[in-house]
């Protein structure tokens, strides 16, 4: 027996556990990569769509958000929008990844 670890300690058992939580993990992370969030400001006027993993893959402007005086607010309308998907993508990863991360320190 290795000096130090508990009786009846199986180190291949927890080396199994390991390698399986690793495979969940990717499993998740190859979900979160291929599942689209979206996120809306503006009443809809603006709608940024991202993946999981944080990858944005389109924005929508609709017409009447676009106001040739008034850029700023088109700005401020896709930052919200952006805002908004990112909370949708961080809390579909913490469904994901959160039971997993949880005793790892990820921050999730």
């Amino acid at each position: 027996m290795t000096e130090g670890m508990p009786q009846g300690f199986d180190m291949n058992a927890l080396m199994q556990q390991a390698q399986a939580m690793q495979a969940q993990m990717q499993q998740a992370q190859a979900e979160l990569a291929i599942t689209s969030v979206s996120g809306t400001a503006g009443g809809g006027l603006v709608t940024v769509t991202m993946t999981g993993a944080g990858e944005v893959t389109a924005v929508e402007i609709k017409p009447e958000a676009v106001d040739p005086e008034d850029t700023e607010s088109l700005g401020d309308l896709v930052v919200a929008a952006l805002r908004d998907a990112n909370n949708q993508a961080t809390a579909l990863a913490q469904q994901k990844l959160g039971p997993m991360a949880g005793g790892m320190g990820l921050g999730l």
